[in-house]
């Protein structure tokens, strides 16, 4: 199945809760576009600044878990209650069209690309802000985002249960 044959998928009311939803991708057989890091799986906060300063302990952050699917150029991001499912394309039609992770009613429209390794996300509107993920040399994710007093989230991926 190609990645074009699934449905998109969106944030249900109220966000999806403690549990990630279904896998939406997971028929999908598509081969990764080129230059896309192969960021899938579930991945959970190791360790989390702000600003430059780790931030304390009991800050939400080092709880926060993703998980993320690709097949094609296609991705699909579950973290914070939300699904951001896009094209990495650099086009405002194929982005992200969903809501807040804040509020999960507050309509988003982010541009999703590949960028020199890393996945992008540049919400529409906004200039200048770019959210990035990519891996380091040691295989964790890293997570940074200008917004939020500018935090950058190291995460390690989950083992794969099967």
């Amino acid at each position: 199945m190609k990645a074009d044959e699934i449905p998109v998928a969106h944030t249900p009311a109220g966000g999806y809760g403690s549990e990630f939803p279904p896998l939406v991708l997971a028929d999908c057989d598509e081969p990764l576009v080129d230059g896309a890091p192969d960021l899938r799986g579930t991945w959970r906060a190791i360790s989390a600044t702000r600003g430059g300063e780790p931030v304390s302990v009991d800050d939400r952050l080092l709880t926060y878990r993703e998980r993320i699917e690709q097949c094609g150029n296609r991705i699909v991001d579950c973290g914070g209650g939300t699904i951001a499912d896009a094209r990495a394309d650099g086009t405002e039609e194929n982005g992200v069209h969903d809501v807040s992770v804040f509020d999960y009613t507050t309509p988003i429209h982010v541009v999703a690309s590949y960028e020199d390794g890393a996945f992008v996300l540049r919400p529409v509107g906004l200039p200048g802000i770019e959210v990035r993920r990519w891996l380091d040399e040691e295989g964790h994710m890293i997570w940074t985002r200008p917004d939020m007093g500018g935090i950058r989230v190291v995460l390690e991926r989950e083992p794969t249960v099967r």
